[in-house]
């Protein structure tokens, strides 16, 4: 379900992504949590995929993950960089980029932090690689 208004890089998304977008546009990092079942969930969604609930909260996870899974992507102007997936430490596993990283040195298993990317087309949840794991 779209609103039509809403949007992120000129596309129509969903309002539960719009908040998403809107938060971390103003440099917050947060996913629904469920009051009812008290887990946590991402993508966003006006119920829980756990219990079905509608009480759900925006809340701040910590921002701390470890990688689930790693591939390097190539672009053909050679730029080359690091998108896995990561089990967020309170349970949801989502898609996202590693900055500030070799990403041949990028492994399953290794620890790491969120922070927020200002881009152009809009501001991207990516991860660091905690202490000297790169």
């Amino acid at each position: 379900m779209t609103t039509g208004d809403e949007s992120k890089a000129g596309l129509s998304v969903p309002a539960q992504e719009a908040r998403y977008f809107e938060s971390l546009a103003k440099g917050v990092f947060e996913i629904p949590f469920c009051v009812n079942c008290e887990r946590w969930h991402f993508f966003p969604r006006t119920c829980c995929p756990h219990c079905d609930s509608e009480h759900l909260e925006w809340r701040r996870p910590s921002g701390d993950a470890t990688i689930y899974s790693t591939t390097t992507v190539h672009k053909p102007n050679g730029e080359r960089y690091a998108v896995c997936l990561v089990d967020l430490a309170e349970g949801p596993r989502m898609m996202s980029t590693i900055v500030q990283a070799d990403p041949d040195r990028v492994r399953i298993g290794q620890v790491l932090r969120s922070t927020i990317e200002v881009r152009d087309d809009g501001p991207l949840l990516a991860f660091t690689i905690v202490g000297d794991q790169a």
